[in-house]
C-alpha cells in the first residue's frame, strides 16, 4: 500500500500489479499493428534486418520519454480526481475498441514502403502513438511513483526491443513472401479480437480491484 497526501488529506492507494496481466497486456498491445510497428516493418523490407536495428533505439526512447512525461504532467490531476482515472479507462477502452472495428476492416493492407526510414521519423511516430498513453495510465498504475515503476519499465523496455524486432522481422519476411500474394487478414483479424478482449480485460481488472 502507498499513502498519498494531496490537500491535507491522505488517502491509501493501492500499488500492486498483476505481473501477469501486465505481461500479457504489454505484449499484446505492443504486437497490434500501428504506426510505429508499420514503420519498423517497412524498414525491413526496405534494407534489412541489420540496417533497421538502430531504429528500436528510437522506438525504446519514443516510448519511454512519452510515458514519463504523460505521468509527469497529467499523473498528479489524475491522482488528485480518481475519478479521471476511470474516465481515462473506459476511453482507453473506446480507443481498443475502435483500433480492432480498424484492423477488421482495413488489417489486409501489405507493407510496401521500401524507402528507407529514418531514426527521427520512428521516434517522432512513437512519441505520438496512443499506446504511451495506454501504458502510462491503465497498465501502469498512476498512484505508484516513478522509482517504484523502475522494475516495470525495465520489463517494458525488453518487449518493447523484443516485440519491436519482430515487426522488422516480419518486413524482412514479406519482402521474401511478396510474390506469393500473401494476404495477412486472418492474422490481423485475429489481433482484432484478441483487442476487444484486451479492451474488456483492462477494464474488469481494473474494476474489479476498486
Amino acid at each position: 500500500m502507498i499513502e498519498i497526501k494531496a490537500d491535507g488529506r491522505s488517502a491509501r492507494l493501492s500499488g500492486k500489479m498483476d505481473p501477469m496481466v501486465f505481461i500479457a497486456a504489454t505484449l499484446l498491445l505492443l504486437a497490434t499493428p500501428g504506426p510505429t510497428n508499420t514503420l519498423l516493418a517497412a524498414s525491413g523490407a526496405g534494407v534489412g534486418l541489420r540496417r533497421s536495428l538502430p531504429l528500436l533505439a528510437a522506438e525504446l526512447s519514443g516510448y519511454l520519454v512519452s510515458i514519463l512525461v504523460l505521468r509527469s504532467v497529467l499523473g498528479p490531476v489524475i491522482v488528485a480526481f480518481p475519478v479521471l482515472q476511470a474516465a481515462v479507462r473506459i476511453a482507453v477502452a473506446v480507443y481498443l475498441v475502435h483500433l480492432a472495428v480498424a484492423l477488421w476492416r482495413h488489417g489486409a493492407r501489405q507493407v510496401r514502403d521500401a524507402s528507407p526510414i529514418s531514426f527521427a521519423r520512428v521516434l517522432v511516430t512513437t512519441l505520438l502513438n496512443p499506446k504511451a498513453m495506454i501504458f502510462a495510465f491503465t497498465l501502469l498504475p498512476v498512484q505508484v511513483g516513478i522509482l517504484d515503476l523502475l522494475p516495470w519499465l525495465a520489463g517494458l523496455a525488453v518487449e518493447i526491443v523484443t516485440v519491436g524486432t519482430g515487426w522488422i522481422l516480419f518486413g524482412v519476411w514479406l519482402r521474401r513472401a511478396f510474390g506469393r500474394r500473401l494476404h495477412p487478414v486472418v492474422g490481423y483479424r485475429i489481433v482484432a479480437v484478441a483487442l476487444a478482449l484486451l479492451a474488456v480485460m483492462i477494464n474488469v481488472h481494473s474494476f474489479a480491484g476498486t
